[in-house]
């Protein structure tokens, strides 16, 4: 192959040119964005910019933007206890990130997972029952149940849970890094009172995210001792990558109409994996999912090999999340799903961006094809 296809998008995108173009800028501010005089308010009025920037792609309103380091401290801001009221039990969905199962400040013996269908779907009759069941209890449920899955792509009915869980008098937290930048997302229509977003997945830098809150939602700092980010956040602003961001963001809301050719390109890669393997399973297909992502296995072949073969020929690809330092293990959303451990450890992800093309999909079944037959070979003279 002449050149990489890289089709890992759910873990990182690329940063865009103009993303990296306007980092550089902002790494030229001499002011801390926190000083009162001409450099800090130029600094001030760069990060003030990007808010505006990021609060437009989910539809709100730039001073319930939380800037944070990234995904994984956003959740965990929103898994601090809810200011103003006892913190009750937290029910989190089976199939969350690792950083929103982790709990945050809700003990062990406080959390309460709900399971999700086999096609990775959260059961929300389950959620009202338990709710209902919890009302008896006291203190305020706190709900998280995430927009789109990072490994199968599948959608959930956030809109639907938040009327469930306003209704039991709780708080909605939904974890839409994923979904930010593949389909249209708006805060309001979702009803969430606490949304996650990170600039990494729609190509802006790495180590910068932001938690958004509901008109009136409000949160309990994780750390103590300065005045940023309206005193609910604190710490110097990483002004550059606040500015990335911004950029990146913007950038995001305007390619959402090209999304539909990512689609396609998704479904070419499915039906070319059925052709080169008939017993392929690709997760969540009869379900609503990200236009951009495949959750597939191939019965008896393991993921590790799959991933380290199709580097080899020029291919990135992950198996499952890419949130593990580095390691390939077994899904727990696949777990949650009830899927065999053995079909689980062959689950492989796809994800796609804008950037990819037919030539790129192509690269990817001929080295996909080549390595499964290889591997078959192998494994019928070794029986």
């Amino acid at each position: 192959m002449n050149q990489r296809a890289y089709l890992d998008h759910n873990a990182t995108s690329p940063l865009r040119p103009e993303v990296r173009e306007a980092v550089l800028g902002a790494l030229a501010l001499l002011g801390n964005p926190s000083s009162v005089h001409s450099e800090g308010r130029s600094a001030r009025a760069a990060v003030e910019e990007a808010r505006g920037k990021v609060a437009a792609l989910v539809g709100a309103r730039p001073e319930d933007v939380i800037f944070t380091s990234g995904g994984t401290e956003a959740n965990g801001l929103a898994l601090a206890a809810p200011p103003g009221s006892e913190p009750g039990r937290a029910f989190l969905s089976a199939i969350e990130h690792p950083s929103v199962l982790a709990g945050g400040r809700f003990e062990t013996e406080a959390r309460t997972v709900v399971p999700v269908t086999a096609e990775g779907v959260v059961d929300l009759d389950y959620l009202a029952r338990i709710l209902e069941h919890h009302g008896s209890e006291g203190g305020r449920p706190f709900v998280s149940l995430m927009a789109a899955n990072n490994e199968t792509g599948a959608l959930q009915s956030v809109a639907e849970a938040a009327g469930i869980v306003h209704e039991a008098g709780g708080v909605l937290h939904t974890d839409a890094v994923q979904m930010a930048g593949r389909l249209p997302v708006d805060l309001g229509a979702l009803g969430a009172d606490l949304l996650t977003l990170s600039a990494h997945k729609v190509g802006g830098p790495q180590g910068v995210g932001a938690l958004i809150l509901a008109e009136g939602a409000g949160v309990r700092p994780l750390m103590t001792g300065g005045g940023q980010e309206g005193r609910r956040r604190p710490g110097t602003e990483n002004v550059a990558g606040i500015v990335g961001f911004g950029v990146a963001a913007e950038c995001a809301g305007k390619e959402l109409s090209h999304m539909d050719k990512v689609a396609r390109l998704r479904d070419a890669l499915e039906d070319g994996v059925r052709t080169v393997a008939p017993d392929a399973i690709v997760f969540a297909q009869s379900i609503p999912r990200l236009p951009n992502t495949s959750s597939i296995a191939v019965p008896g072949l393991k993921a590790e090999t799959l991933v380290i073969g199709l580097d080899l020929a020029g291919v990135s690809i992950s198996a499952g999340s890419a949130c593990s330092s580095g390691k390939v293990e077994t899904s727990h959303v696949l777990a949650a799903m009830g899927v065999a451990p053995e079909v689980a450890r062959a689950a492989i992800r796809v994800s796609l961006g804008i950037g990819n093309s037919d030539h790129d999909i192509q690269n990817f079944l001929i080295a996909f094809g080549d390595l499964v037959k290889r591997l078959r070979k192998n494994a019928k003279e070794a029986a």
